[in-house]
């Protein structure tokens, strides 16, 4: 296993002030070093004050140079669907606000419809309004910006509310102040939108792991090398489309993820969506299974035809597709039927998706690949299947090692510790070993949990999470430990079997129907994931 010098516990942080704003660099160093060939995003989800809407922090490299690109953006939130002013007080009215507020795809599209028809009628009723002036054409300016303690030059192309700053760093050059100068330069273009006062005060985290649970990116993701490094492919054939146009390339429409449960299926679809900058959907059964005839057919019809127009590059999951579509079943009755048919009209669609909308990247997860017809995750429809499977040791450090460190940046502040300098993330790994990322962040939360608590009835600090907490905690975890997963060996046959079209037997080894499965080997005699 890698040494824990190679993942340290606590982060190296180095801050800085700049038109009032405290700005906390988080392992700089480390951040720079990680740059090759891949784009990092280290600004998600910052909050700053109005109007300034979204702004963006990414490093890239190539051979010989890096980009530091930037970009700031003002106004309003565009308005994406009909207010639900549209809907009365009364009872009906209610119940669907509830519903839209709640993600409610269907009570949305109602909502989104009777708005339509208002509007209609209203302009049908309504006299013309006079005319408006077209919009003149938003005029583009380039001027060059410098930061006078480092020299740094970058270039800052202004248009339609935009600000987008870019410098050019030879990679011999680069180092972390020329990082901390660029965020100079774009604190200073967001000063220009703001006004010198709206910065007092405030704080800034930038971050190779910067956002919140739901903006996970490819950098969080510990022990699945392999699979992250295709993951960037697939993200860098959306961000260069010329590349592929000039060579008649067609980049992949859809992954499959089957593995175990807790590997980090569904984090890897969200980190791949924020990865390419894409909107993420996730497609749920309930949208999709419906107990009246006909309904689960319109209702997967509809989703394809939703997908059709998507005018932004959206990252669509199925998760637990097992249990969304599986085998195509070979009965008689109404269910059997349904199934047919939803899983027919799936094929189909997929099979046209890509060339109707290449915006949009389809993602299937399964614990159990087993139950899913070969036909349905063909290569044309799923181009990339990746097992996922259980951690290894060195997985296990590098995962805990990460969640570690961004509860430490996101919780800690002068004068509180929540981790104790006694923390053996080595050990810990070893301590772990048959746990996935989903019960190590388990053991995580148990042992902020207990912290928590004990502090709420004493009234008094509780002392930091020390090792002897971690060893509780995994064992706690370890005792109620459901067995019985699927083994990566087993998972890595059945990738093939799909690739050769070939389903196998529930229940049974995917390399010889019929024959039991054979049990999961110690993962500590198994070379580590991919």
């Amino acid at each position: 296993m890698e040494s824990d010098a190679t993942y340290p516990v606590r982060p190296d942080l180095r801050t800085f002030t700049h038109a009032g704003c405290t700005v906390t660099l988080v392992d700089a160093e480390r951040m720079l070093d990680v740059v090759d060939g891949q784009r990092v995003e280290l600004l998600s989800g910052a909050a700053l004050p109005p109007p300034v809407r979204s702004v963006s922090l990414t490093l890239t490299r190539d051979e010989s140079t890096v980009y530091l690109d930037a970009s700031v953006r003002t106004g309003s939130e565009p308005q994406e669907r009909a207010p639900l002013g549209v809907l009365g007080n009364d009872p009906i009215g209610v119940f669907l606000s509830r519903r839209v507020e709640s993600g409610d795809p269907w009570a949305t599209r109602l909502v989104d419809g009777v708005g339509a028809v208002l509007a209609n009628v209203s302009r049908r009723l309504d006299p013309p309004a006079p005319a408006e002036p077209a919009p003149a054409t938003p005029v583009e300016t380039e001027t060059r910006v410098q930061d006078g303690p480092t020299g740094l030059t970058a270039s800052a192309r202004t248009a339609e509310r935009t600000v987008v700053l870019r410098a050019e760093v030879p990679v011999a050059e680069l180092s972390v102040e020329r990082l901390e100068g660029f965020c100079r330069l774009l604190l200073d273009a967001v000063v220009e939108a703001t006004g010198p006062e709206a910065l007092s005060g405030r704080a800034v985290t930038i971050s190779a792991t910067a956002g919140g649970p739901d903006r996970v990116t490819l950098d969080q993701v510990g022990g699945l090398d392999d699979i992250v490094n295709q993951l960037r492919e697939i993200a860098a054939s959306f961000r260069h489309p010329q590349a592929l146009a000039r060579w008649g390339a067609r980049r992949p429409q859809g992954a499959l993820f089957y593995g175990p449960p807790g590997t980090g299926k569904t984090m890897l679809a969200r980190a791949l969506a924020n990865e390419i900058g894409a909107r993420f959907r996730e497609i749920r059964t309930t949208e999709i299974l419906d107990k009246w005839l006909g309904a689960s057919e319109r209702n997967i019809k509809q989703i394809f035809r939703d997908a059709r127009r998507y005018t932004e590059p959206t990252v669509m999951l199925f998760d637990e597709f097992d249990t969304i579509i599986g085998y195509a079943s070979e009965g008689g009755d109404a269910a059997s039927q349904a199934i047919n048919s939803v899983a027919g009209i799936f094929k189909q669609e997929m099979n046209t998706l890509i060339d109707a909308n290449p915006n949009v990247f389809v993602v299937a997860t399964t614990n159990f690949p087993e139950r899913i017809d070969p036909s349905l995750v063909r290569s044309g429809r799923f181009d990339i299947k990746l097992a996922v499977p259980a951690p290894d040791a060195t997985g296990r450090a590098q995962i805990l090692a990460k969640m570690i460190r961004q509860l430490i940046v996101a919780h800690e502040v002068p004068g509180f510790r929540m981790f104790g300098d006694d923390v053996d993330i080595a050990e810990c790994a070893t301590l772990s070993h048959g746990l996935t990322g989903a019960d190590l962040k388990e053991v995580l939360r148990r042992a902020q949990l207990s912290k928590a608590m004990r502090e709420a009835r004493t009234g008094t600090p509780a002392s930091a999470i020390s090792q002897d907490d971690l060893r509780q905690q995994i064992a706690a975890v370890r005792a109620a430990h459901v067995p019985g997963r699927p083994s990566a060996p087993d998972l890595h046959t059945l990738g093939r079997l799909f690739q050769q079209g070939r389903p196998a037997t529930p229940g049974t080894s995917a390399g010889t129907p019929g024959t039991p499965s054979e049990p999961p080997r110690d993962e500590g005699d198994r070379p580590g994931p991919h």
